[in-house]
């Protein structure tokens, strides 16, 4: 996995100039303040000029400030309980703002998605599900609806699919002892990630199912596990945890795979719609 922010401090400390020594010192005290900041802010704040924060980017090993930005923002919020995130949302949205920032971050998280989701990946984890055995999905706390909806359709396509309980101690592991080289697990992780996810994927891996990660980055702990890893970019900066990019990228699996067993999803539909028609179940 990828190191975080402060072991690249911790190792690169001695060779800083002056100048990043200060701004290294201000992240690791102020970290939660210099979420979302530009450079030029987040000079201001740490007592440093831009082109001190700048080249502290690319010193660190990151592309450039935007980068820095990335990882500064996911380690905060990793670290971050309600409470915290609630008063960070306090402070960044006016009443007034809420319902446009938010939508606009919604689709904006959305773009970032579309833009760095790997096709070959996608199809890789299609196509595994449509060639499994038995279909295991993975999702808990903020993530059970994501796979409660995911389970609803894949049900309707694949001849059996188990949604993962999260109830009772161990329920999980009792679902998942049949669990081989024939299956698949579907699993979503987003911060906080619940080690309940973490340990049901340890599980599948060491029984030798394929793995399809649905998460935040690929720095996130499912990531190394994964066979497939789909990266759907996540606002946590809030009391709710923002998911649309994620269920995104669930709609169009759940199209991929309709359209790879078209067939099989027409005969299901068809006798679910005459199900409806004769218990007169829609209005």
């Amino acid at each position: 996995m990828e190191k975080d922010l402060f072991k690249r401090i911790d190792e690169n400390y001695n060779k800083m100039s002056k100048g990043q020594k200060a701004l290294a010192c201000y992240l690791k005290k102020s970290l939660d303040k210099a979420v979302g900041k530009k450079a030029k802010n987040l000079a201001e704040d740490a007592g440093v000029s831009e082109p001190t924060v700048v080249r502290f980017a690319t010193f660190m090993g990151y592309e450039g400030y935007r980068q820095l930005s990335e990882a500064i923002e996911e380690m905060a919020l990793n670290q971050m309980n309600s409470v915290e995130r609630l008063f960070m949302t306090a402070e960044r949205l006016s009443r007034e703002d809420v319902l446009t920032q938010t939508l606009n971050s919604d689709i904006e998280k959305i773009r970032q998605t579309l833009g760095t989701i790997d096709q070959e990946v996608f199809d890789g984890a299609v196509d595994a599900i449509c060639r499994a055995r038995k279909i295991y999905i993975a999702g808990i706390r903020s993530s059970a609806p994501l796979a409660s909806f995911l389970y609803s359709y894949l049900n309707l396509m694949c001849e059996e699919v188990i949604l993962l309980g999260s109830g009772a101690a161990g329920e999980m592991y009792e679902q998942m002892i049949h669990i081989d080289l024939r299956d698949v697990m579907i699993a979503m992780s987003f911060p906080r990630y619940s080690m309940g996810t973490i340990r049901a994927v340890d599980f599948a891996r060491r029984e030798r199912a394929r793995v399809i990660a649905i998460t935040d980055s690929e720095k996130a702990p499912i990531s190394s596990q994964a066979d497939f890893c789909l990266v759907a970019k996540s606002d946590m900066a809030s009391i709710v945890d923002s998911l649309v990019a994620p269920l995104s990228v669930i709609n169009a699996l759940i199209v991929a795979v309709s359209m790879q067993k078209k067939d099989a999803v027409s005969d299901n539909m068809k006798k679910l719609e005459g199900f409806y028609n004769k218990y007169d179940f829609y209005d």
